[in-house]
């Protein structure tokens, strides 16, 4: 009841469907909270958009495993992100000129990152 409460006053929107899994709370915190018609039970790949938002965090998740805190973690990925953004081009999909274009930005990122940790 909390959860979906804060998130639909977070929303600032009514939102015309709210796509769940089967779970049976769901269904008795939207009868109480009067908008049981707009739910929809969702089956196994209807609520695929929501659970694949959660892959880039997923993927910090398992890197931050290797790491003693959290905070060690974090100051690392936070500068390896953007590195990583413009590293990880597929070269066999973009010219050479703008390959090397992005290795530049690439490696200024990197210089960048490295001075201010």
């Amino acid at each position: 009841m909390k959860l979906l409460r804060r998130l639909l006053k977070n929303q600032g929107i009514h939102p015309e469907t709210i796509t769940t899994d089967k779970l049976a709370s769901y269904r008795a915190a939207l009868r109480k909270l009067g908008i049981l018609d707009k739910h929809r039970a969702g089956g196994m790949r209807q609520n695929n958009r929501a659970e694949n938002s959660h892959l880039p965090i997923r993927r910090r998740e398992r890197k931050q495993q290797r790491f003693k805190s959290q905070g060690s973690a974090q100051r690392f990925l936070s500068s390896h992100g953007p590195i990583y953004n413009c590293v990880n081009a597929q070269p066999q999909l973009i010219s050479r000129p703008g390959l090397r274009t992005l290795r530049a930005q690439a490696h200024l990122e990197c210089e960048a990152a490295t001075r201010t940790a």
